[in-house]
């Protein structure tokens, strides 16, 4: 058995970022768009755009690197990368809660 080659955040191609920040970016925009349909965002509004896109993207980029270390199947990678994109800041309070749990520190707002 060939051992697997080490992996960090330089080790990946430019042509997997790009497909990691375009699938989650396109979550992003799911989101946007769907907050526009309910009213919660306003349309046409570029500053909220951008940072549903920017949001969406960063938490689609630590899913990737989590499954990465997982060594996850790529295509449930895919999955869980668009979906996290999807859920933009609420991926990321929740890869924050899970940090949190496996380094054994309180959850945010603990008073202990």
């Amino acid at each position: 058995m060939t051992p697997m080659p080490h992996k960090d955040p330089t080790s990946y191609s430019m042509i997997t970022y790009f497909w990691v920040t375009v699938l989650s970016a396109w979550g992003g925009v799911v989101s946007f768009l769907a907050k526009v349909r309910t009213g919660a965002a306003r349309p046409f509004n570029l500053v909220e755009f951008v940072g549903e896109i920017t949001t969406s993207a960063f938490s689609g980029l630590l899913t990737f690197w989590g499954c990465e270390a997982a060594e996850f199947d790529p295509l449930w990678t895919a999955v869980l990368v668009g979906i996290s994109g999807h859920m933009g800041a609420r991926a990321l309070y929740q890869i924050e809660l899970l940090a949190q749990r496996r380094l054994g520190l309180p959850a945010s707002g603990d008073q202990s």
